[in-house]
């Protein structure tokens, strides 16, 4: 089954949509040039039904990468809000991936993007561990990639656009073939910027640190993190991270939406550690798999339940 033959729904421009139909022209603007944004976002089951992990935090981000890139989007924040849990209601999932995608259509061509309609498409599906079975068990293995992530004035960073994911892709096409699992990304000045699709954390005696958010995208899964790792009393700093350091790290791990919490145990060939899931990584990966399942009553406010969303968006 390929993501274009599925049955379901996919909400386009303002409506519900069969998703086989859910279709643009080979000519649409964002397609050739790249200038778009999107959101990964996740819905997870619970006691109580499926409910959307930091809705409205995925959904300001989009609008603030659409404001960054100068797209206007022609509907309202809680329209986005609301529409995103109805397309988990309609496609009747207990948990899902879902995919909010803001692009420029086939209005017109060429590098001026004035004149193309603004479109809004957002998708949900089943997806399970992003980095492979057994990935958020056993940990995954990891190359610094020979493509640094980009300067932020060549692409605006705090954005989650289309276009940047070309160097992600990139890199991380370089890393499996070089037989790892990901690619992390150093800056242009050298140090450790992020994951192919992911934040990165180190652990080192106790202490966790992350890089400055300089090229990094400002994770929601990240911040989630520094909120349960404070919370668990754990010291958590930023500060511009070297290769080296990683090597010697007690504990490495990737944060993100498609990726959770995964444990990386090697950096090129390196063990990270014991070569295994560390203690800290471990905990907070239990955290927040107990957050996102409604399970941890401190943390049920970033949960937004997909009851009766589809009439909510009608």
């Amino acid at each position: 089954m390929t993501m274009a033959d599925r049955d379901g729904s996919i909400w386009l421009d303002g409506a519900l949509v069969p998703w086989r139909s859910a279709t643009t022209h080979v000519l649409t603007h964002t397609l050739h040039y790249g200038l778009g944004v999107f959101e990964g976002v996740r819905a997870y089951a619970t006691a109580t039904g499926p409910a959307i992990f930091r809705l409205r935090e995925h959904t300001r981000r989009l609008f603030d990468s659409a404001r960054i890139l100068r797209l206007e989007l022609p509907h309202s924040f809680d329209a986005i809000v609301d529409a995103q849990r109805a397309v988990v209601a309609a496609n009747g999932l207990d948990s899902a991936y879902i995919r909010p995608l803001v692009f420029l259509g086939a209005e017109k061509m060429g590098l001026d993007p004035v004149g193309a309609a603004v479109h809004v498409a957002i998708a949900a599906w089943p997806w399970g561990a992003y980095l492979g079975d057994g990935a958020l068990e056993r940990g995954i293995r990891v190359k610094i990639s020979s493509f640094a992530r980009h300067h932020v004035n060549v692409q605006m960073c705090r954005a989650k656009s289309v276009s940047t994911y070309t160097n992600s892709i990139l890199a991380g096409r370089e890393a499996r073939e070089n037989g790892y699992d990901e690619a992390l990304l150093l800056d242009t000045d050298g140090f450790v910027a992020e994951g192919a699709g992911e934040n990165v954390f180190v652990v080192r005696d106790g202490v966790l640190y992350e890089p400055e958010l300089t090229s990094a995208l400002e994770g929601v899964t990240r911040n989630s993190l520094v909120a349960l790792a404070r919370d668990e009393g754990l010291e958590v700093r930023a500060r511009r991270i070297t290769r080296d350091e990683l090597y010697i790290a007690d504990e490495v791990f990737f944060t993100g939406t498609a990726a959770e919490v995964t444990p990386v145990v090697e950096v090129d060939r390196v063990k990270v550690g014991t070569g295994t899931p560390g203690p800290i990584t471990r905990r907070l990966q239990q955290r927040f798999f107990a957050a996102v399942r409604g399970e941890d009553e401190r943390f049920v406010h970033w949960l937004t339940p997909v009851t009766s969303a589809m009439q909510r968006a009608a």
